[in-house]
């Protein structure tokens, strides 16, 4: 587990990367991974988003602030396995878009998430927002945030540097995810940080010429 902060914009909102270890499972087959774990907020509240592997280790990042709520950008399995452990801990609502809750049944068959996601839903933290953006594609529910305030879009595993997400397995497509990459975020201004589900950040206008390429090539 690493964890580091990420800084961007004038408000008083910081944003920081925990990354944790651990599996993810899909279609029989079982591959190790890291996940980035991003905490938005301030010193006295923040908002978790997609809390993977190792909650004990996010909570020691996150020190004594009040989590408002876990917010996941993905219903596959790296990155909600530990979300009801993380949710136990800090007693904070977990969010999910509805096109998913299939993919959670899979991992909490007497469970549901405390809330869905909708298209424009607005999340108040540390006197600014984050804005739900429906990216499907990747998997029918996958949600980007906007942190318009920091010039900021946490991307989940939907765009990365050098593409888009995955789309070889269940409930996947790829027409779908390059169309929501094409109309929800590449659209926004070209220097937008793009903080991802995985590994490095990237920003828009570094992606957007690279589109045809990806299309091209057909992942």
């Amino acid at each position: 587990m690493t964890g580091e902060a990420v800084s961007h914009g004038t408000t008083s909102v910081r944003v920081e990367r925990v990354v944790t270890s651990g599996t993810f499972s899909l279609d029989g087959g079982t591959w190790d991974v890291d996940n980035n774990v991003w905490i938005v907020g301030d010193d006295s509240e923040c908002i978790v988003i997609d809390p993977a592997h190792q909650p004990a280790a996010i909570l020691e990042v996150i020190g004594g602030r009040k989590v408002k709520a876990i917010l996941l950008t993905h219903g596959h399995d790296d990155h909600i396995r530990s979300a009801g452990a993380f949710r136990d801990l800090v007693h904070a609502p977990i969010h999910l878009h509805r096109d998913d809750w299939m993919l959670w049944k899979a991992v909490y068959p007497e469970a549901e998430p405390d809330a869905e996601i909708t298209e424009g839903e607005n999340f108040e933290i540390a006197d600014t927002r984050l804005r739900a953006i429906h990216t499907p594609g990747h998997s029918p529910g996958s949600v980007s945030f906007h942190l318009e305030s920091q010039g900021t879009l946490f991307s989940g595993d939907t765009l990365f540097q050098g593409g888009p997400g995955a789309t070889g397995r269940s409930y996947s497509d790829f027409p779908t995810i390059i169309e929501s990459i094409r109309s929800k975020i590449l659209t926004l201004p070209e220097e937008t940080i793009v903080l991802t589900g995985h590994g490095d950040s990237t920003t828009v206008g570094a992606e957007a010429p690279h589109l045809e390429e990806w299309i091209a090539r057909g992942h």
